[in-house]
């Protein structure tokens, strides 16, 4: 397996390179804007949702769906609830990924903006504990796993497109649109948050904390109206193409048979599982679980980490794209390790600041926390997943790899350190939990291939 690492190299693969064949034309640059834009809403429709819930979830859920619960374990039953989402995720990620591989990148995503945007909108509409007791958190929990089988195969499905179109020498900068989108979720999620908890007490909980979620509709709508008129990717029509011809030939033709050893087959899963672990578990304790710990347990106001995230999301339009143009420039691993590293260090001072319960020290906290672990990292991993992996199993592979890494990481942490919280009842537990976390991307950068510039219609992995 090649791996190309020079510029040189790099710029001989572009010349043969589906993506930058077609960008050379008027209409492919205008279908690249178009993959550019879908891909930007649908991700930010994923992060929007996520978002949503876990400011909701520090913020709100306990008292509507679990009224009689401690704080701390009504912010431990939130985060149950919002694992259960990532629960779900793989299940997408195996489901959709197979048909993405199959049957096209375009027809996946137009279901999954259905499903997420529905499961969001109806998470607004589910009536309270008061109302319907234990139904309540049950259709909640409900309504968690749908929105979770599309966010499965969304984030993935977008960078796979954004991946397969983007031109050889700016893959880093243009991957790290899905980070933008996320980014653009959350921002969007913080802004309409920091205007609903503005809210009396009475009318938030009564029906103020519907809002968000009632209103993600509107980016559905807009991103599945751009989607329906999306092309396929140059990357898939050309792997179609081959595989067209190659019929032509043979009626039916049996791939040569793989004698390499289970590990030597699976490396790139294992290793984007790796890199997942390292980013979306900090990410989700820094721009979930630390809201939920400064609002609940601190008892600081609840605008104050709102605000936080919101400063975070306004700087991410700078951060993200940075990150891509550094992994450009000096490659997806040097950039990825030096993010793993920062994030290792910053847990202990993190939440020793985080304790003094002052707004002028708690939000640049969150927002150094978010920049480096939901901003940075993940506007250098998107090009990088997609190298990865070869084309002919690059969308399910892929996806069900980083809804694993998801799942053992991201989706559990904001409830593993709800729990390290109440046993321990000091942060030190969280501390050392956030850092095992960054430590394992850390690692497994080192045995990961610098990928920056290989040509995606390779049908191996990368490693």
């Amino acid at each position: 397996m090649t791996v190309h690492k020079t510029a040189d190299i790099s710029a001989a693969v572009a010349a043969e390179n589906a993506a930058d064949a077609r960008f050379a034309t008027p209409s492919g640059r205008k279908a690249f804007w178009r993959a550019t834009l879908s891909c930007w809403l649908g991700t930010a429709m994923e992060y929007a949702d996520f978002a949503l819930y876990g400011l909701a979830a520090g913020i709100i859920f306990g008292d509507v769906f679990f009224p009689n619960a401690t704080p701390t374990m009504a912010l431990l039953s939130s985060f149950a609830t919002w694992s259960v989402g990532f629960i779900a995720r793989p299940i997408g990620a195996v489901l959709f990924g197979w048909i993405g591989d199959r049957h096209g990148r375009k027809v996946v995503m137009i279901i999954t903006i259905i499903l997420m945007g529905a499961s969001t909108t109806l998470i607004g509409l589910i009536p309270s504990y008061a109302t319907i007791g234990v139904w309540a958190p049950t259709c909640l929990v409900i309504l968690r796993f749908t929105q979770g089988l599309g966010a499965g195969a969304e984030l993935s499905g977008g960078t796979v497109m954004l991946g397969e179109y983007a031109p050889t020498q700016r893959r880093g900068l243009v991957s790290s649109v899905i980070a933008l989108g996320s980014n653009s979720g959350t921002l969007l999620a913080a802004l309409v948050w920091l205007i609903v908890v503005q809210m009396d007490p009475q009318s938030l909980l009564a029906w103020g904390w519907r809002i968000p979620f009632l209103s993600s509709v509107l980016i559905a709508l807009a991103a599945l109206w751009i989607r329906r008129h999306l092309r396929e990717t140059p990357v898939f029509e050309q792997r179609k193409a081959e595989l067209e011809a190659q019929r032509a030939e043979t009626l039916k033709q049996a791939e040569p048979q793989d004698t390499r050893s289970f590990w030597q087959r699976s490396r790139a899963f294992w290793l984007m599982v790796g890199l997942r672990i390292g980013e979306n578990g900090p990410s989700y304790l820094a721009q979930g679980f630390m809201v939920g710990y400064v609002a609940k347990v601190l008892m600081v106001d609840k605008s104050v980490p709102t605000t936080a995230v919101l400063i975070a999301s306004l700087l991410g339009f700078l951060i993200i794209p940075l990150a891509g143009l550094l992994s450009d420039r000096f490659g997806r691993r040097v950039t990825y390790r030096c993010f793993c590293l920062l994030l290792m260090v910053y847990a202990w001072p993190a939440f020793s600041l985080l304790d003094s319960r002052e707004p002028a020290i708690v939000i640049p906290v969150i927002v150094v926390g978010m920049a480096l672990a939901s901003l940075g990292i993940f506007g250098v991993q998107a090009a990088w997943g997609v190298e990865l992996f070869g084309v002919r199993h690059r969308y399910s592979k892929m996806a069900v790899a980083k809804e694993l890494g998801s799942i053992i990481s991201g989706g559990t942490a904001p409830l593993v350190a709800a729990a390290l919280l109440s046993y321990t009842g000091h942060w030190w537990s969280i501390a050392l939990y956030f850092s095992l976390m960054a430590s394992v991307g850390f690692i497994t950068t080192f045995f990961a291939p610098e990928t920056r510039g290989r040509d995606l219609n390779l049908p191996e992995d990368a490693a």
